[in-house]
């Protein structure tokens, strides 16, 4: 590598002019050195070397975010511009003036200048029709190395003339000054859709990144056709295709990791008209509380060339605690996705035969699985009822039970009802049978109840992925109406019935007619949106 006295020099001999030419357009001319798309085994040197974090026994690097060590939803904003003409704009969807954008990018710009930066170029999609060119610019290099981890690593061909579409500049260690920049907090997260831009600010956490890319891949790709989905998928041996809806913390990356199937992805795929695909090419774990035993492939998948975030490890022998919550409760490992055995390393797949709804129910009133009706899936996908866990994002200190419209509010630029329509007509065409499932509580609420057991749930997933459940008996719930299967091969009966878990079955009842209430009060948003066949598959808050 060589130095150029106000100019930006590359480490790369790849097309360094255009790459300067790039910087230049978006205003970063005065970069002293950058370094692109450098191996994972340099990026880890360099992060050591420049103190940002600590190799653990097992090979991963371990790296702390200070705060915030989770995403913050509410510093979230889209540039409003004629570019977002299309977006919802509501709770979760907060318009951001364009001056304001332009002042924080002009902040950015001069906090960057005469700095060493290093540049990831890759992208979001496995699939080539629908794939989009990220470019990701950080100040810290183990943010490059988050980005190649996590995202589709090109081609050296591919990098040759690669131009993105969309840029990230990171600059996690700058904050936002509320009363200055007139920002809500030190955290902005800002997309502009005109200049196709991810600002981030005052935020070191790398799912910042993740989830930025991810709504806007939500934004783009129903323009074309293209569902995009929160959620984890996988693939039997006779090539039999499953999806895994859910927020954070309700099992989407633990249930997918099966030694029995082949790995798609772990959160983030489109449905087009020919194919499920993953947009990501690597996994973004939470590792509280992990063990070998219950979660062997991403036990076995963090090593060198992962990331740990926020762990806590043995200052001699690097040992890592995953037990410990010391710094959060929220503490993630991100790995390739070929680190999992097996995994399909193309991400691409056939349309699904099954899709779960993953939901945490803090209330502990769901059946551990439940059949849906097209109705059903249709009202549940809108409601998308869980319970956030602690540490997933800023304030979440225990399970808060909330409503997510397609599981994934948060990330969803356009009005929920159009993802929900074009989930309709993808499980109608492909005959795929949909199931809700509940990895929260059971036995009573959280305080009284237990957590299910993930063994259990794997079992009853199996079965529906077997064949044996689709062949049993339903009864309706009485007051969620969803089919409450009557037997499943290695699970108790009683266990199939919520009902009879309680020791208090009146208790039960009460807190049943209550969640369903919440539902109905949650949806009538949507009742404009819908037929009356889905209106009427919801639960009866008076039975």
């Amino acid at each position: 590598m060589t130095k150029s006295k106000g100019k930006a020099v590359s480490s790369s001999r790849l097309t360094g002019e255009a790459i300067r030419k790039q910087l230049l357009d978006l205003g970063l001319g005065g970069v002293r050195v950058y370094h692109r798309n450098l191996p994972p085994a340099e990026l880890i040197a360099r992060s050591l070397a420049r103190r940002e974090g600590i190799l653990a026994a097992n090979g991963a690097l371990v790296v702390e975010t200070g705060e915030p060590s989770g995403r913050s939803p509410d510093d979230r904003v889209i540039v409003e511009e004629d570019e977002a003409s299309q977006v919802f704009w509501g709770d979760f969807n907060e318009a951001c003036r364009p001056a304001l954008f332009d002042r924080l990018l002009d902040k950015a710009r001069g906090y960057l200048h005469n700095r060493e930066l290093y540049i990831f170029d890759g992208f979001a999609g496995n699939e080539r029709t629908y794939r989009l060119p990220i470019r990701v610019i950080a100040e810290a290099s183990w943010h490059a190395l988050f980005a190649n981890t996590l995202f589709v690593r090109p081609s050296q061909i591919e990098l040759d003339d690669f131009a993105p579409s969309f840029t990230v500049i990171n600059c996690g260690s700058l904050r936002a000054n509320p009363q200055f920049d007139g920002t809500r907090s030190r955290v902005f997260v800002g997309i502009s859709f005109t200049r196709r831009l991810v600002l981030i600010l005052g935020s070191m956490y790398g799912g910042e990144m993740k989830k930025a890319i991810f709504s806007v891949m939500n934004y783009l790709l129903p323009q074309r056709g293209v569902l995009p989905m929160h959620c984890s998928a996988n693939v039997g041996e006779s090539g039999d295709v499953a999806l895994f809806f859910g927020l954070s913390g309700t099992g989407k990356t633990t249930l997918s990791a099966d030694p029995a199937r082949r790995l798609i992805g772990d959160d983030e795929h489109g449905w087009s008209d020919h194919s499920i695909f993953n947009f990501e090419g690597g996994c973004y774990a939470k590792t509280i509380r992990l063990s070998q035993e219950k979660e062997t492939q991403i036990y076995h998948a963090i090593k060198f060339g992962s990331i740990l975030e926020n762990v806590i490890v043995d200052p001699q022998t690097r040992a890592i605690d995953y037990d410990s919550d010391l710094l959060t409760e929220n503490t993630r490992a991100t790995y390739p996705i070929d680190h999992i055995p097996g995994a399909v390393l193309g991400g691409v797949g056939d349309h699904p035969r099954n899709v779960f709804f993953l939901t945490c129910d803090a209330f502990g009133v769901l059946p551990p699985i439940s059949k849906l009706t097209p109705e059903m899936a249709s009202y549940h996908f809108l409601s998308g009822f869980t319970s956030k866990i602690a540490g997933t994002e800023v304030g979440i200190v225990e399970p808060r039970p909330t409503f997510s419209a397609c599981f994934g509010a948060p990330f969803m630029p356009l009005h929920p009802s159009r993802y929900a329509t074009m989930l309709a007509e993808r499980l109608s065409l492909h005959e795929t049978d949909c199931w809700l499932v509940n990895t929260g509580w059971a036995g009573g609420s959280y305080g009284s109840g237990q957590r299910m057991n993930i063994d259990l749930t794997r079992t009853l997933i199996r079965g529906a992925l077997g064949g044996h459940l689709a062949k049993t008996e339903f009864s309706p719930h009485p007051v969620f109406k969803i089919l409450v299967p009557h037997e499943c091969p290695g699970v108790p009966d009683k266990i199939l019935d919520p009902r009879a878990s309680w020791s208090n079955t009146d208790d039960y009842d009460r807190t049943a007619r209550s969640l369903a209430g919440m539902f109905s009060q949650n949806f009538k948003q949507y009742i404009p949106e819908v037929s009356d066949e889905i209106r009427d598959a919801g639960p009866d808050a008076k039975s």
